[in-house]
């Protein structure tokens, strides 16, 4: 089921939330995973059982630390358990296919389909593990509020990933009133708009071929993909933030509109800032970070890089894409990053890394990748130009404008002097009415409504 569905926007969360309000607070955890499950097995019903296997293995693990404390034995038989469900589900086929490739072998492929969200769910096991084995949240004693934290649909299936310390005070005692509720709709419906009224019609595009490309038709289609993930993700990420907040749940922020950054290392202090500091706070710094020899230094940041890439998923182009991050990073940090100065030329150069980037990170066929940057240098015998590119920025040229705009801050900016005027008070419900009615009518007519993280 998807936050943009006819389904979940007029059946599945009316009634949740008319349920979540009406029950005693002392029910309210229960009435969220038994919603949450539900959620879930509305798009995986053969997963839920590992899904409430993982949340057992973090639960278990955790009262294990309550009679022994900082135990290393029980931190990693919970890590091992965490990571064999990982490697099993998502990168068998990966491992197994790499394997038969380099050694000429025909070992069977399980060919498992992917449980919906568990690079997520997984990693906020894990680091509920390593918090409670460092000391610095408290083991959950109660099962059914282990299992709401991990199974909670509004963050469950892309993010953001929400550490239990988050949230360990609202699971047991939170505020549900209508100013949440207020905040909460009004940043679904945003989200909401992100996602449906722009992602996927930017996608469109990106997922266009034509038989006679031009260069110029390939950079709109590259254009269109880098800001159709953007507004897919961070449109998820606010509709979750929005959820959380009608229910009582303050997620933390997962995108500061990182298209404005002067350099790859701010890009990713603003995209997808979650996992980024995951990464940070259980690999990175584990690993010495940058407090120790230089050599280590580069392994720590290579080795965070390539987890990210591979993260994202199975296959080499993501594992590509990391090390693509891995190495620009290193360069602004040993040489680049001195001159990084002034306010255009540092913008120009990060989005147009992150193009290229999100080309390959878009075609899991390397040749594709490779082929489609390639024709974007002029490398390809396309012409600059030609009729069908000049057709294709006339059609998407406002939406790609409309784009570009919404992903700087002048919206958000506008919204905040709005709501200071007496206007407020009817331009707010004006536009949860617009943007839900304009969102229907785009559902009830299109197919084309895909979720890019779901497959993470």
């Amino acid at each position: 089921m998807l936050f943009s569905s006819i389904t979940f926007l007029y059946f599945f969360l009316p009634a949740t939330l008319g349920l979540y309000y009406l029950v005693p607070v002392r029910l309210k955890n229960h009435v969220l995973l038994l919603a949450s499950l539900v959620f879930y097995a509305s798009g995986e019903p053969r997963y839920v059982l590992l899904l409430l296997l993982s949340a057992l293995v973090g639960w278990l693990h955790g009262l294990g630390f309550r009679k022994r404390p900082h135990h290393r034995g029980i931190l990693a038989s919970g890590l091992c358990w965490n990571l064999a469900f990982l490697l099993f589900f998502k990168y068998a086929d990966f491992l197994i296919g790499s394997l038969n490739g380099l050694l000429s072998t025909a070992i069977p492929l399980p060919g498992l389909s992917l449980p919906i969200g568990i690079s997520f769910y997984t990693f906020q096991n894990m680091s509920y593990l390593i918090d409670v084995y460092r000391g610095d949240s408290e083991a959950e004693a109660n099962p059914a509020s282990y299992a709401t934290y991990l199974c909670l649909f509004p963050q469950l299936i892309a993010g953001p990933i929400v550490r239990y310390s988050d949230v360990a005070r609202e699971l047991r005692q939170r505020s549900v009133g209508l100013d949440g509720l207020n905040r909460g709709v009004v940043r679904f419906t945003v989200g909401l708009g992100k996602k449906v009224l722009l992602a996927n019609t930017l996608g469109q595009l990106a997922e266009l071929t034509v038989p006679d490309q031009s260069v110029l038709f390939v950079w709109l289609r590259a254009v269109a993909y880098t800001l159709q993930i953007y507004f897919d993700f961070a449109g998820y990420s606010d509709m979750a933030i929005g959820l959380g907040a009608m229910m009582g749940f303050r997620f933390p922020e997962n995108f500061d509109y990182p298209y404005l950054s002067r350099s790859v290392t701010e890009f990713w202090r603003r995209w997808h800032r979650t996992l980024g500091q995951w990464f940070r706070d259980y690999v990175y710094i584990p690993l010495g970070g940058s407090r120790t020899t230089r050599f280590k230094w580069l392994r720590n940041v290579l080795a965070v890089w390539m987890l990210t890439g591979i993260w994202h998923g199975a296959s080499w182009n993501f594992l590509l894409w990391g090390l693509y991050y891995g190495v620009l990073l290193l360069v602004e940090k040993l040489w680049l990053g001195r001159y990084l100065k002034g306010r255009v030329w540092p913008h120009v150069y990060v989005l147009l890394v992150t193009v290229f980037g999100f080309v390959l990170f878009h075609h899991t066929d390397l040749s594709q990748a490779l082929g489609q940057a390639g024709a974007m240098v002029g490398l390809g015998g396309l012409p600059a130009v030609n009729a069908t590119g000049l057709y294709y920025l006339r059609s998407y040229g406002v939406l790609l404008l409309l784009g570009i705009l919404g992903s700087t801050p002048w919206p958000k900016k506008l919204a905040l002097r709005l709501r200071e005027t007496r206007a407020a008070v009817v331009l707010q419900p004006a536009f949860v009415l617009a943007v839900l009615v304009l969102v229907t009518a785009c559902l009830v007519d299109g197919s084309f409504n895909p979720f890019l993280y779901f497959r993470f």
